[in-house]
């Protein structure tokens, strides 16, 4: 049995079926409901590492993340998004983007699995659907937005977020850029596809630069196109990149997450 429970102006939705006896059918529902939701939650998910890859092998080819090394070699597509109480800078993510837009093939699908998490409500994770930013664009910003391209950093502002995390356990890269058309049709609907953590620039180049971005930025993250994610442990989230920003929003204290992209 599988239950769809759809968040309040259907910014995602939480479904109520056990991972771990998924039939070929119920996957289907899951991905439609991904496509149609942009984010989809599950809770009670007690899985083990070989059962959180298996499950999410079903969705594509799993990514490597380029600034950190994964969980072991056992499974390297794992990686270990932690908050310690002895962290003085701002949360892992902790700014709202889309990951590893700065690559040339940024993953689709993004997975959280939960394994330590504070007091219910402290630590969430911030969503905000870019199909309802895109519906609520002005025709004309829609025509300008439709004809860029946004360049990506890996050393956009976000990055100041994962300092205390590649201090430990990083990967010695050089900064990562690439371009990506804005405006992106994901089956039936279109969404904005900019990550205001990395977007350093457009293609072509534009006088008003600052201004477009700005502007960009505080219409994609309105409070009317989000919905915050409370977590419990062993709660799965998976979102479409291409149609949904997170954030991880602020707080003192230990979580640790396990982290799947997948291409």
């Amino acid at each position: 049995m599988i239950r769809i429970i759809p968040n309040k102006n259907n910014i995602g939705a939480e479904i109520d079926t056990d991972l771990q006896k998924l039939s070929k059918e119920n996957f289907k529902i899951i991905i439609n409901a991904l496509n149609k939701y942009g984010m989809i939650f599950f809770r009670r998910q007690n899985l083990s590492s070989k059962h959180y890859v298996e499950f999410a092998k079903n969705f594509g080819k799993l990514a490597d993340y380029p600034r950190l090394k994964g969980l072991n070699k056992k499974y390297p597509q794992i990686t270990v998004v932690q908050r310690k109480e002895s962290d003085k800078g701002p949360s892992f993510g902790e700014q709202f983007h889309t990951d590893s837009i700065y690559t040339k093939k940024p993953p689709r699908f993004t997975m959280l699995l939960s394994k330590l998490v504070p007091k219910k409500g402290k630590a969430n994770t911030e969503f905000c659907s870019q199909y309802h930013a895109f519906k609520n664009l002005t025709e004309p910003m829609k025509r300008k937005l439709s004809s860029l391209k946004g360049v990506y950093s890996s050393e956009g502002p976000i990055s100041i977020t994962t300092k205390e995390r590649v201090k430990e356990k990083g990967k010695k890269i050089k900064e990562l850029k690439s371009t990506h058309k804005i405006i992106r049709k994901i089956s039936s609907n279109y969404a904005i596809y900019s990550s205001p953590g990395h977007l350093v620039g457009f293609q072509p180049k534009i006088k008003n630069e600052v201004d477009l971005k700005k502007k960009l930025f505080k219409h994609q993250i309105k409070k009317k196109f989000q919905h915050s994610l409370e977590w419990e442990k062993n709660q799965l989230a998976i979102w479409d990149n291409r149609s949904m920003l997170h954030q991880a929003t602020p707080f003192k204290g230990n979580r640790i997450m396990h982290r799947i992209t997948i291409l």
